[in-house]
C-alpha cells in the first residue's frame, strides 16, 4: 500500500465496505469501526491528503468543506447539542491512517483534557 493508497482510499473506491452516512463529490463520512463515543463518524476528503500538515493553500475550499460536512453529519446524527471534532496530525499526534480525517464524536459528555 502506497502512502496515498490507504484503507480510506479503498473505502472511497468501495473495495472495503463501510457504514457510510454521507457522501458528496468532495467528502465521505462513515462510522468508525472502533468507536470512542456512542456516535463516532470519520469525515474524509476524497482527495488523498496524508495529514493536516500536508494541506496546501489550494486545499482551502476542501478544508472548509470538511468542517461543514462534520457539522452536517453531527446534525443528522442528532448530536447538535454538543460534539467534538478531532484531527490527529502525525505519529505523535496519534494519527494511525495517513489520509486526512476528522473524527466527529458525540452522544456522551466529552472530558477535558483529552489526553
Amino acid at each position: 500500500m502506497s502512502e496515498q493508497d490507504t484503507i480510506f482510499s479503498k473505502i472511497i473506491r468501495r473495495e472495503i465496505p463501510a457504514d457510510i452516512v454521507y457522501e458528496d463529490d468532495m467528502a465521505l463520512a462513515f462510522r468508525d469501526i472502533n468507536p470512542q463515543a456512542p456516535i463516532h463518524i470519520l469525515v474524509i476528503p476524497k482527495k488523498p491528503i496524508p495529514k493536516l500538515a500536508d494541506a496546501v493553500p489550494e486545499d482551502y475550499t476542501l478544508m472548509g468543506h470538511l468542517l461543514l460536512t462534520a457539522k452536517r453529519v453531527a446534525e443528522e446524527q442528532g448530536i447538535q447539542n454538543g460534539y467534538r471534532v478531532v484531527i490527529n496530525n502525525g505519529h505523535e499526534g496519534g494519527q494511525t491512517v495517513f489520509h486526512l480525517h476528522l473524527h466527529v464524536l458525540g452522544g456522551r459528555q466529552m472530558e477535558w483534557p483529552p489526553g
